[in-house]
């Protein structure tokens, strides 16, 4: 499996031809997320790995799991191909003044709705620096910011988690990836709208891999 370095297209169309063979689209992204050659299992971290070139995906000699290089990433839970995320990545690195979900439908022939997950992920990979999701030991927390509610201005105030300890507050979730001698801990934090069980299970699907270990306190959302 080739994983040296490979130019990005530039233009849309070029990108679009360039990324709909598989084989192209694979190599590219080897290319970006194991830049040293290495391809790294997404679950256990074993660098002992071989490669099923039939089924374009790889398999752990560790842990014996086999994985796709959309395994780990923000592509995973996405049934579109790489020949649709290459290009939506060529478009919004390449967009100057942004671009909206409703353009990218049009240049992507995907709906509006695919389009707007699309942006999101796209443009929270691009904030982190990175594809890859958190993974192994992620510690999680939702906390209470913010100045109380009598020095808010009322539209602010009307937007605010109401309940007990959280009155006149904004929830915030914490989520910590340990780091290793290999990797540095990471942090994210997402501003929550609530502190029920399904709005913060929901972020950390989002952002942690499946399998990973989650720490969490003992409140029961």
């Amino acid at each position: 499996m080739s994983t040296e370095k490979i130019k990005f297209p530039e233009t849309l169309i070029s990108a679009i031809r360039y990324f709909a063979d598989p084989d192209t689209a694979l190599n590219f992204m080897v290319s970006m997320r194991w830049p040293l050659g290495t391809m790294t299992c997404p679950q256990c971290k074993c660098e002992n790995t071989s490669f099923l070139k039939t089924r374009r995906v790889w398999k752990c000699m560790g842990c014996a799991k086999q994985f796709s290089v959309k395994v780990g990433t923000i592509f995973e839970d996405s049934p579109l191909g790489l020949d649709k995320w290459l290009p939506a990545v060529w478009v919004i690195v390449n967009a100057k003044n942004g671009i909206s979900s409703c353009e990218l439908a049009r240049s992507l022939g995907v709906t509006q709705k695919t389009a707007w997950f699309m942006l999101h992920r796209i443009r929270l990979a691009l904030h982190d620096g990175t594809f890859e999701l958190m993974t192994r030991r992620v510690e999680a927390d939702e906390t209470f910011i913010g100045a109380l509610s009598r020095n808010m201005h009322k539209e602010k105030r009307s937007r605010t988690i109401k309940g007990t300890g959280g009155a006149g507050k904004t929830a915030v979730l914490g989520l910590l990836e340990h780091g290793d001698g290999k990797k540095h801990s990471k942090v994210k934090l997402e501003v929550l709208k609530t502190v029920r069980a399904v709005e913060l299970q929901g972020h950390v699907h989002k952002y942690v891999l499946k399998g990973s270990e989650v720490l969490t306190d003992k409140w029961v959302g």
